[in-house]
């Protein structure tokens, strides 16, 4: 009898446990939020990780393209450089041309200058040879010979000095060995040393450069 009853009250205790082992098993919404979390944090990385793998290799026709502009802009510089060069060379022998053509027009006129001093020494010597008692109106041929010259003498150095062509006579002076060349030393007594004593041939510059020296006697110590 006890037994039966045992046995019927496990039956009973099975068949109220079955329903509830028959129910399906639902997972607990925290661990589900978390598995998509984790799933959702894995597919955003591997996105990341992709973009940053596509910034750092950039196409091969990009770093084409930057290496050729590279390449044009070097070149680019370089030849702004000659052509900045040549325009200063340019320049540089323009005005070295300018330069040659004006020393051209000032000088060029050297050789015939020189020339001409030849004359007017003559001249000089002509007048200075006259005696001046000589000349008077009781000797008209002479003084109007005298004149003549003398008039002469005037008018090509009016004509040296039309074209920059200046006599030079410097006694007195102090020498200049660019201007002065030097024929003897001679103590003279109440001048300087150093001075121009005597003018044996007279000079003549030619626009400020000396076309012939003077020939001269300087001072010098007693």
């Amino acid at each position: 009898m006890a037994v039966g009853v045992m046995a019927a009250r496990c039956v009973w205790l099975v068949r109220r446990a079955l329903p509830v082992l028959a129910r399906p098993l639902r997972p607990a919404p925290r661990l589900l939020c978390t598995a998509t979390k984790q799933k959702n944090s894995g597919q955003n990385l591997e996105e990341d990780l992709g973009l940053n793998e596509q910034k750092a290799d950039p196409p091969s026709a990009e770093k084409v393209l930057l290496e050729e502009k590279a390449k044009l802009e070097g070149q680019l510089k370089e030849m702004m450089e000659k052509y900045k060069r040549a325009l200063a060379d340019t320049e540089n022998l323009r005005q070295r041309s300018q330069k040659l053509v004006e020393e051209a027009k000032l000088y060029g006129i050297q050789g015939f200058c020189k020339d001409l001093l030849e004359v007017a020494d003559i001249l000089e010597k002509a007048t200075q040879s006259v005696p001046k008692e000589e000349v008077s109106e009781d000797n008209p041929h002479l003084k109007s010979l005298y004149e003549g010259l003398v008039m002469t003498e005037l008018q090509i150095q009016k004509v040296f000095t039309k074209h920059g062509l200046l006599k030079l006579n410097p006694v007195g002076a102090k020498f200049d060995p660019y201007e002065h060349e030097a024929l003897f030393h001679v103590p003279v007594e109440g001048k300087e040393p150093g001075t121009v004593a005597l003018v044996s041939k007279v000079g003549y510059k030619l626009h400020g450069r000396t076309l012939r020296p003077a020939l001269v006697g300087v001072v010098k110590d007693a």
